[in-house]
């Protein structure tokens, strides 16, 4: 994420001719800076350039100059913007723990995490002010804290230090230098901590602001009031021993865990930020005279013709209706072959023109676009809540309280039976488990993993609503998918066409297709198609009547037509017996036989089929290979449904289901302790979708299935379903491992801290060095959860 500050190089005008700045006409082969990226342009290689104010820019691309174009002042302006305050009522919650909302900013009551506005970020956020306060802290505080540690630790490894200032002048340096460590520095823990403890909702600020505070107090008392101790507190020049190094040290080190992981999680956003920037911030209108011109993206609105030339991002959803061109959908799904688009075509903002050039009508803008809504689906889903996280809640919930008994427990231990001064030993054992045991670690393991896996996601086409779906989908054991359009493409194509009692093909079709031009029935659509595909001239039929389960008749030219199965023929009295054979064959085909009838006799017969999809097949024997029970569903015949399930080797077929009979056989399948996951596209499958333990809409489908569903693969195809899967795995064994660490660490870590290896080894862990494990710990935590955004899932999206 860069702020908006002033780019690496300001734009330096020609020296040869002053009305250009950043190139302007500048002579062959002389160089200028971009001012969006600072890299040297060559002036003769052909870069985008933009006029501004009487000026060419030159640019390294067009992406620079889009960007540019949108807001030239900002790349001029050499002083930084201010933030924009947040409107008014912007609700902020906690990253890492969902469901801790509030107006206005302020920090979370269970973790003490500062609250982030909720929603997907904005392309031009500038840095988190979380992040850059903490910077700033540690900044200060290594500064302070490296002349601490040096008088502290000085005289252990040969310096004579305290010989030269004295010993009682060394504490009160020592106390100068930690006092702002830990009071400025540090004062966001003991805000938070203070709050755990108010909330009584104890976490790891509640351990942090206990162990430094109780260092930090007990050296000051030691360094202002040292009489008050016991003699064996005291040394022979009438000293205490101090930590105001190992408070210092541990608020800086604290600090840094803190630095290091808002990185680590600001590239956890990485992919939704990359989803925001495909959208232009510019559009190149058409205006009702004709003339074009650049406007911000915000002015487009419904209905503006727009124009997009080559290698530029479409700006937002529409529709062509001049020209055509190749687009690269790859962001959105994951496939990396360009669709090609022509007139009547649909195309969705974000996605990238790649050769011609088109003018689209603009039909969803702003929010309304696909690319925006995904971003808000991505953006909620990262801050979902996976149910595993339940059983780190409720170990956390015992766990602070824990620890700070075993604190106590180590303290009044080492003061009992501990060597001389026994009862410092057990003061350093205390603050050295309170630190060490920090649970951070537990609490990033769920939300770290779950917030990259949803962006790595989204970059493959596989879209998560929540958490909870990603969890279920990688433990469902059956999977139940409706045929058309999930199995096959659901586009009807006309595959056979067979013509009798003298009729040849070509007229069979234009009949057949004139009469159903009238239809709107896929199968109808289908024959329409085949029709124009051969260059037919179509005549309007008359008197058409829609039979419903039957077909469809009427009149085309002087001759009487019928479309449609056996049962219409036999009510018209027109006899099949010679084409009996022939459909029972391409029903057992899996095809869709129609019968044509013209002037009362059987004309031929047109057979239509609904494609299986390509990658269907493939898919499917990995999906088996992964564990899962596949059964199909279907609204469609026995006969073509068990055609289909032979190809694609399916036992399990239910067929002449309607939308509750879905939906029943997933209940079904549930009762039997089966976990279900079903994949659909339609308005029927929506409420078997809904019944499923996880619903996976396919993204060709319609809203309302992608409603029902917590999972929407964007391209449709089962190679994203198979990518999902993958996904989901990868994520729950990522939560596992994430777990383990952080449980092994805090099983490990507490005994040691509490001195366990003293016995044997004559070693007692200084907090310092327990405040270095405890930020280890966390950072391993996040490193293995950014493992995700590196994962292969394989197929056309596995290499991106």
């Amino acid at each position: 994420m860069t702020s908006p500050s002033k780019p690496p190089h300001s734009p330096q005008p020609a020296a040869a001719e002053p009305s250009s700045c950043c190139g302007g006409h500048a002579a062959s082969g002389d160089t200028r800076i971009d001012p969006v990226c600072g890299m040297t342009v060559r002036t003769d290689a052909g870069k985008p350039t933009f006029e501004h104010q009487g000026v060419t820019y030159f640019f390294c691309c067009q992406g620079c100059r889009t960007k540019f174009a949108a807001d030239p002042q900002r790349y001029l302006d050499p002083k930084p913007r201010q933030d924009e305050p947040m409107p008014e009522g912007t609700i902020y919650g906690c990253p890492m723990c969902p469901g801790q909302e509030q107006v206005g900013p302020g920090t979370c009551k269970v973790c003490g995490m500062a609250l982030e506005p909720m929603g997907a970020p904005s392309a031009d956020d500038g840095p988190n002010p979380e992040l850059v306060d903490f910077s700033h802290r540690l900044r200060i505080g290594a500064a302070l804290t490296l002349p601490l540690f040096l008088i502290a630790m000085g005289p252990h490894v040969g310096l004579p230090i305290h010989r030269w200032l004295g010993a009682r002048t060394s504490q009160w340096i020592e106390l100068a230098l930690a006092t702002p460590v830990v009071l400025w520095c540090g004062r966001p823990f003991f805000e938070r901590g203070w709050a755990s403890i108010r909330n009584r909702l104890p976490n790891m600020w509640t351990l942090i602001a206990i162990g430094v505070g109780a260092s930090y107090l007990y050296s000051l008392v030691a360094t202002v009031a040292p009489g008050l101790f016991p003699e064996v507190f005291q040394s022979s020049h009438g000293t205490v021993g101090v930590y105001f190094e190992a408070a210092a040290v541990i608020i800086v080190l604290v600090l840094l865990g803190q630095v290091l992981e808002l990185k680590a999680r600001e590239k956890t956003g990485s992919a939704i930020r990359a989803l925001v920037d495909l959208a232009p911030k510019t559009a190149r209108r058409i205006a009702p005279d004709g003339n074009e011109a650049s406007v911000p993206l915000e002015d487009v609105t419904a209905g503006d013709r727009l124009r997009v030339r080559p290698g530029e991002a479409i700006p937002v959803d529409g529709r062509i209706v001049e020209g055509r061109s190749s687009v690269d959908e790859s962001m959105l799904t994951g496939e990396p072959l360009p669709a090609e688009k022509g007139e009547g075509d649909t195309v969705t903002a974000g996605t990238l023109n790649r050769t011609g050039s088109f003018v689209m009508v603009a039909e969803r803008i702003g929010k309304e676009t696909v690319l925006a809504q995904i971003i808000d689906m991505v953006a909620k889903a990262q801050r979902s809540r996976a149910p595993i996280q339940g059983m780190a809640d409720r170990v956390a919930a015992y766990f602070v309280p824990a620890v700070v008994a075993a604190a106590v427990v180590a303290f009044v231990v080492w003061s009992l039976i501990g060597p001389t001064p026994a009862m410092a030993y057990g003061f350093i054992a205390a603050v050295s488990i309170l630190i060490i045991a920090c649970p951070c670690a537990l609490g990033l393991a769920t939300p770290m993993s779950i917030m990259v896996a949803t962006g790595r996601g989204a970059q493959a086409g596989v879209l998560v609503k929540n958490a909870e779906a990603l969890e279920r989908l990688a433990g469902v054991d059956t999977l139940v998918l409706d045929k058309t359009g999930t199995l096959t493409e659901g586009r009807p194509r006309l595959t056979d066409m067979e013509s009798l009692g003298g009729f040849d093909d070509g007229e069979l079709l234009r009949l057949a297709a004139s009469l159903e031009k009238a239809s709107e029935h896929a199968l109808g659509e289908a024959i329409v198609a085949a029709a124009q595909e051969r260059g037919l001239a179509l005549a309007a039929p008359r008197d058409v009547e829609a039979v419903a389960g039957k077909g469809v008749r009427g009149q085309v030219g002087t001759q009487k037509v019928l479309v449609g199965s056996s049962r219409l023929m036999k009510d018209a009295a027109i006899d099949c017996t010679a084409a009996a054979a022939r459909v029972d064959a391409l029903a057992d085909a899996g095809k869709t036989a129609m019968l044509v009838a013209v002037d009362g006799r059987l004309a031929g017969i047109i057979a239509v089929s609904d494609p299986i999809k390509g990658s269907a097949i493939a898919a499917l024997e990995e999906l088996r290979s992964r564990g899962l029970d596949i059964v199909m569903v279907t609204g469609d015949t026995a006969r073509t449904a068990d055609a289909v399930a032979r190809k694609l080797a399916i036992s399990r077929v239910h067929a002449d289901t309607l939308p509750a009979d879905k939906a029943r056989i997933i209940d079904e399948l549930k009762r039997q302790g089966r976990k279900v996951a079903m994949a659909g596209d339609g308005i029927n499958d929506a409420p078997a979708l809904a019944t499923a333990d996880v619903g996976i809409a396919m993204g060709t489908g319609t809203d309302v299935a992608i409603e029902s569903a917590g999972i929407t693969l964007l391209k449709g195809d089962l190679g994203a379903l198979v990518r999902a899967r993958r996904l989901a795995e990868a994520t729950m064994s990522n939560i596992r491992q994430n777990l383990f660490f952080a449980f092994a660490y805090n099983a490990l870590g507490v005994p040691i801290a509490g001195g366990l290896l003293y016995p044997v080894f004559g070693l007692l862990l200084s907090p310092m060095i327990a405040a270095v494990a405890m930020s280890l710990s966390s950072l391993s935590v996040v490193g293995n959860a950014l493992r995700l955004r590196q994962m292969s899932l394989g197929g056309t999206a596995g290499s991106r």
